[in-house]
């Protein structure tokens, strides 16, 4: 609603924090455009690790391969062991 401008103001800040609160409670598509507005620096601030991170609980495969060309073989690991310890904190 925020992103899309449907009878409230554009407000990135405000998408990303809804967006966090579904991609807490598992929601995976809170979770891919929580990763896209890391990848855009949407409401967030940029960051390729974050966006990895998010994309992966839901598998969005084709997001990793985007964000992964930018990024090191460290920033992969970083991002992926987010993704494991946000994964494990959760079940």
């Amino acid at each position: 609603m925020y992103t899309l401008v449907r009878g409230v103001p554009r407000d990135y800040a405000e998408a990303a924090t809804w967006f966090s609160k579904g991609a807490d409670q598992g929601h995976a598509e809170a979770q891919t455009n929580l990763g896209v507005a890391y990848a855009r620096g949407e409401g967030v601030p940029q960051g390729n690790v974050r966006a990895y991170m998010w994309f992966s609980p839901p598998k969005t495969s084709e997001n990793l391969k985007i964000e992964a060309k930018d990024m090191t073989p460290a920033q992969i690991a970083e991002a992926q062991k987010l993704a494991r310890e946000w994964k494990a904190k959760k079940n």
